[in-house]
């Protein structure tokens, strides 16, 4: 490891990653076929040897994280989706949903290292893990990825925030792992106690938004923060290096951008969910809807990595409304679209208006038929089982903000 880069991953070429990044992806779904039930059922018309570019690996199925709670119901624990013997699990996860996941005993199985190693860590550090270890799995990830980059580390959790305090005035650790609000916690705990906790001096925070008033809070500090961006699926997807100018996409995984509801790819800067694609053999998610929003972000980082950035956490892609009495999910506004080839972009208001729920769909066309909004309206009720509107705005006016369904009701 040199003093900026955690490995030459980070600085190669994107013409080269993005290579690197199609073969993996080609092993991982062979390798998911033949040692995973419920890809070799998922997979069972893709040939992996035909995934050699963006537009053939977007062909995949998705696999939505919303839908894990039901599948894995049917299928104890893992939904079928990992590939390896539940004997060679290390530990299993119970995340809220429940979700259950797979641990490892392997070193950085969380791929925390190359974000942990980018806010400073180093081997000579002791490092205070605030992450829970109580049946998430935030906190062994991140142990188990400072420990590979050779930090010591004191597993102390969340909460018993005295102790925290005395651990720190008593140890001096260098470094913080865990959320950002649990770090202002300890920080204002120690004050009100009148102890010495300024030997941290950098941390890692991750779970929780990190807006500029409380960054400007731990730097005032002389503390050293820098986010990353993680699931309790996947780990690590997205880390902030000391140029602090969007989120570096991890290099263990395979990231695309989608609209929500559906398979399509949008374009960089266009707000959409994260779907990641990891490498890890022993739980193959493959094209995983995360059910994040996010948007890639143009050039390069400042610091030298060469991988694609992403704007970081922009609200969730999950926008299922109730509409009297019924559900309205953003796949059905994807079929709705799909069956008019004359709209370019689309999004369904939903409005209380005269006492009772009003829906329409906004939609940019450049088509001048004026029957098109009517036979909108016909697959409204056809798909929806709801009668609505349709109304056509002119092209680039509706917000980039990943929205399909905007429920803007107000009941005062």
């Amino acid at each position: 490891m040199d003093e900026e880069f955690y490995d030459s991953l980070e600085t190669r070429s994107p013409e080269l990653r993005q290579q690197d990044l199609f073969k993996s992806v080609r092993e991982q779904v062979r390798h998911a076929k033949n040692n995973s039930t419920a890809y070799q059922s998922l997979f069972a018309d893709f040939d992996a040897d035909d995934l050699t570019d963006v537009a053939a690996i977007s062909k995949l199925p998705i696999t939505r994280k919303s839908d894990l709670i039901e599948k894995q119901k049917l299928n104890r624990p893992f939904a079928g989706l990992e590939a390896t013997k539940l004997s060679e699990v290390s530990h299993i996860f119970a995340s809220p949903g429940p979700i259950y996941e797979p641990g490892s005993s392997k070193l950085n199985f969380g791929r925390f290292a190359r974000a942990i190693y980018a806010t400073g860590f180093r081997s000579t550090d002791l490092v205070l893990n605030c992450f829970s270890y109580h049946f998430t799995p935030a906190g062994l990830m991140a142990e188990s990825s400072a420990q590979a980059l050779g930090c010591t580390v004191i597993p102390a959790g969340v909460g018993q925030t005295e102790i925290q305090v005395q651990t720190i005035a008593d140890l001096r650790p260098s470094g913080y792992i865990g959320t950002p609000s649990f770090l202002k916690i300890i920080l204002e705990k120690a004050k009100d106690l009148k102890q010495d906790v300024g030997s941290i001096n950098k941390a890692l925070v991750s779970g929780e938004a990190l807006p500029p008033s409380v960054r400007s809070y731990f730097e005032q500090q002389d503390i050293r923060i820098q986010q990353c961006y993680s699931s309790a699926d996947l780990g690590v997807i997205a880390y902030e290096s000391k140029a602090q100018q969007g989120l570096i996409i991890d290099e263990g995984i395979y990231l695309e951008i989608v609209r929500p509801g559906s398979n399509d790819l949008v374009a960089d800067g266009e707000v959409g969910e994260v779907v990641v694609t990891t490498l890890n053999p022993d739980y193959p998610l493959i094209r995983f809807a995360t059910g994040d929003l996010s948007a890639i972000m143009e050039g390069k980082s400042p610091c030298g990595r060469t991988n694609i950035r992403i704007k970081g956490w922009m609200g969730r892609a999950d926008q299922t409304a109730k509409v009297r009495g019924m559900f309205i999910h953003p796949e059905q506004i994807d079929k709705i679209v799909k069956r008019h080839d004359e709209i370019i972009k689309a999004r369904l208001v939903i409005d209380w208006i005269g006492e009772a729920d009003q829906i329409t769909l906004q939609y940019e066309s450049t088509s001048t038929d004026k029957s098109l909004s009517k036979s909108i309206c016909n697959s409204i009720r056809e798909i929806c089982k709801l009668r609505g509107e349709a109304e056509s705005v002119s092209p680039n006016s509706l917000p980039n903000d990943g929205k399909v369904i905007d429920d803007i009701r107000q009941y005062d």
